[in-house]
């Protein structure tokens, strides 16, 4: 039932607001930067002899094997496991990663962003780059690794869904799972700096980071689903919270993709969440069928998956086309300035609200903007955001639906 705004609801979305125009009005980013950057960079240029020492064990074996380890722990990945990991019936674990995979994506880039300290120099480092994704990852800053920090946050989180939820294991057993985490940390961590992506202050940053992240979502976690299969106005909070998260992050020295891949995963938090709690009692509660079960075979969870992937992919070109389409004619009609740098064409940037008169919607719009100065407003943030937003819904609401109606 939506009701009032809760007292910790105002306080979270006017907080991060108070944030916003404080940063604006003091220029707390410019501040922080100017007081981390020079030493983070002193520290990678006294990292470059460890790297190129550890680079000397170059064999293409282990160019492989730290490479196909580092798309394992990636974002991509992660977003193609999570939806199958919903369609197993492991709900809860499912949008519990989803959501701590989005809080570390939005904390390591950020720091990323603020910090804009540089990767190790390429040249005399070798760096490895084997796919597009890697490429894209060079592009950004360095510190902290966000291989390392996700690795942590959400290895150690899996760690803990297991020992709590299937305690019957024995002393030996936990150990291992103990080690097996510790030791997957530590070869992603060895394999980045091997790989050339990181220095040794980028990885111990993002280990530090990822315990830290861990311990909070540890301590909240609980409360979190609690709101989101039955908390008060949890769509329009999100929402909200989502809205101004776009503006408290910094702005970087140099434009990176780090902000674009913020922006996906917001809108992936946002579309699990409004789907969950709109049908967590149907699909998603904690009696629903699990595989390997006699309700949920492999056999039918096969069937799942090659229904489910097509028809989420399906959801995310159709998201893309109609938010292009509405946030275009949007604002427009608001007068509110846009560029863009690939999703529209050039002869449709605002060329539309150049001669029209202005409504007091216009107005008063413009006067609240004012909040968040910026010449223009990249719309293709807001179209990536409601493209990755129709994805999430579809995996926890339109294809459940479909699995109801074929009795999958």
């Amino acid at each position: 039932m939506e009701g009032g705004v809760t007292y910790w609801q105002a306080l979270i979305l006017s907080s991060i607001l108070g944030w916003v125009v404080a940063s604006s009005l003091f220029g707390l980013t410019r501040r922080v930067r100017a007081m981390t950057q020079p030493w983070v960079t002193r520290r990678v240029l006294a990292d470059t002899p460890s790297i190129l020492r550890l680079q000397r064990l170059h064999h293409w074996s282990l160019d492989n094997m730290f490479s196909v380890l580092s798309c394992v722990v990636s974002v991509p990945f992660y977003t193609g496991f999570l939806p199958i990991l919903f369609w197993s019936g492991h709900g809860k674990l499912a949008r519990q990663m989803t959501l701590l995979m989005a809080f570390c994506d939005y904390v390591g880039n950020s720091i990323k962003d603020l910090v804009s300290a540089p990767r190790p120099s390429s040249p005399p480092v070798r760096r490895v780059t084997a796919t597009k994704d890697e490429k894209e990852n060079a592009m950004e800053y360095g510190l902290p690794s966000s291989h390392c920090l996700n690795t942590v946050c959400l290895s150690g989180y899996l760690l803990h869904y297991v020992l709590i939820y299937y305690p019957q294991r024995d002393g030996i057993a936990v150990a291992a799972m103990f080690g097996l985490v510790f030791l997957l940390v530590m070869l992603i961590g060895v394999g980045r700096v091997y790989l050339g992506m990181h220095s040794l202050i980028d990885v111990m940053a993002g280990v530090g980071f990822g315990l830290v992240i861990l311990s909070f979502w540890f301590m909240v976690h609980g409360y979190v689903d609690e709101f989101i299969i039955s908390g008060q106005n949890v769509t329009s909070f999100w929402a909200s919270l989502s809205f101004l998260l776009f503006f408290a992050y910094p702005n970087p020295e140099f434009p990176t993709p780090s902000f674009e891949y913020h922006t996906a995963f917001n809108g992936v938090a946002f579309g699990i969440v409004s789907g969950i709690q709109q049908t967590y009692t149907l699909f998603h509660h904690d009696n629903v069928p699990r595989v390997f079960s006699h309700q949920l075979p492999v056999a039918v969870f096969l069937g799942r998956i090659l229904i489910g992937i097509p028809t989420i992919l399906i959801v995310k070109f159709c998201s893309k086309a109609i938010a292009k389409w509405l946030l275009h004619i949007l604002c427009n009609t608001l007068g509110i300035p846009i560029v863009s740098s690939c999703y529209v064409p050039t002869t449709l940037k605002g060329s539309d609200t150049k001669d029209k008169p202005e409504n007091k919607q216009s107005v008063y719009l413009q006067k609240l903007m004012v909040i968040f100065p910026q010449k223009a407003y990249d719309v293709d943030t807001g179209i990536r955001f409601l493209q990755y937003a129709g994805l999430a819904w579809s995996v926890v609401d339109l294809v459940p639906s479909l699995f109801s109606y074929l009795n999958l």
